[in-house]
């Protein structure tokens, strides 16, 4: 059975994340029901990454068996037609070979976090970035982050639903970007690692927020990463902030 990789974007507003449910609408689940109107006999597809309800994506991967062959472009036509209305659009697709697995394959993921600081609310970003009313400090935010980089327990920053077999895990980057917005200032946050663990990337900013806010100092996040608890770990920051943005694999089919 000839397999395809594909590319996806999609805004996470009103799906319960990546991952297929019973009784909730899902991007996974999805781009499942469009695949079986090409093809009935698929099975599932398998994600590089199983986002929250409302993250965003506009470098995720996927893999699915069909049973024919099909040109690329036509497929991925095909696919976008079926998807209508749903805020999902297929961005590229390529044949792969049969030992490629979009989770298992890949060896870097990328997420960005977008904050945006006004006063006033936001309008055409709302749904796409974490509003804060008040100003940021750029400078205490890069002196913390220094910390997380590595390889560490990062226990303090998962969610006590993660399944991660471990907590150790180890973040290549994390470069964070102030830009003018109107009337205010984004803050971009991009994070580089193998894998992350579940709500990783989240609590890492919404730690961070309050280093830059000046409620905590660089040194209160790495006494929180060196104490191993999920109670020093900052608030959550909202999903509606967060992207994937890109996987990386030995061979890139994109």
């Amino acid at each position: 059975m000839p397999r395809y990789a594909f590319k996806i974007e999609y805004n996470g507003k009103g799906f319960a994340g990546w991952q297929r449910q019973k009784d909730h609408i899902t991007v996974q689940g999805e781009i499942e029901t469009s695949l079986r109107k090409l093809d009935p006999d698929i099975s599932s597809i398998f994600g590089a990454g199983r986002t929250d309800a409302g993250v965003h994506s506009f470098g995720q991967v996927a893999h699915c068996d069909l049973t024919k062959k099909w040109e690329n472009f036509k497929l991925k036509e095909a696919l976008n037609f079926h998807l209508k209305p749903q805020k999902i659009a297929i961005l590229d697709v390529k044949a792969v070979p049969d030992d490629f697995h979009a989770r298992f394959s890949a060896i870097e993921r990328k997420y960005l976090f977008r904050l945006i600081s006004r006063r006033s609310p936001l309008v055409l970003d709302s749904g796409l970035a974490w509003h804060v009313r008040h100003e940021l400090n750029l400078e205490p935010m890069l002196l913390a982050k220094e910390c997380l980089i590595g390889k560490h327990d990062f226990t303090t920053f998962r969610s006590t639903s993660c399944q991660s077999k471990s907590p150790i895990k180890t973040i290549e980057s994390i470069n964070i970007t102030k830009l003018m917005s109107t009337y205010g200032h984004e803050y971009q946050f991009e994070f580089c690692a193998p894998s992350f663990l579940h709500n990783q990337v989240r609590s890492l900013v919404g730690t961070l927020e309050k280093v830059g806010s000046g409620m905590w100092q660089a040194e209160d996040v790495k006494n929180a990463l060196i104490a191993k608890d999920r109670s020093l770990c900052g608030p959550v920051s909202p999903p509606e902030g967060l992207y994937l943005t890109n996987v990386i694999y030995p061979k890139n089919p994109f």
